[in-house]
């Protein structure tokens, strides 16, 4: 235990950055999880619906990867390999897709 009144806000501190930090990963995870769902939907019976729904998973998961980088949760190379996991996938699905 901290012996300083210092030493003890700064316990403090580091819980709440690694509350917040597992948040953003667990978030970050939920969010490709999904995205990587609804491909596999979309390559099972290719819609223009399921396609949307694929692109907008996508998005959300492209501003979460973002957000995360910003607060310096994540590495940026980090989210660029995350990021670019995501549009290979699609893209092995629909290479014909202008991006």
């Amino acid at each position: 235990m901290a012996n300083s009144r210092s030493a003890l806000k700064r316990a403090q501190i580091g819980e709440r950055n690694r509350l917040r930090n597992k948040s953003y990963n667990s978030a970050v995870k939920t969010l490709m999880k999904k995205y990587f769902a609804a491909v596999e939907t979309y390559a099972a019976t290719p819609n223009p619906e399921l396609e949307k729904s694929a692109q907008d998973q996508m998005s959300a998961a492209y501003s979460k990867i973002d957000k995360a980088v910003k607060r310096g949760i994540i590495h940026p190379n980090n989210a660029a390999r995350k990021k670019s996991q995501l549009a290979r996938k699609f893209k092995a699905v629909n290479p014909y897709t202008p991006s």
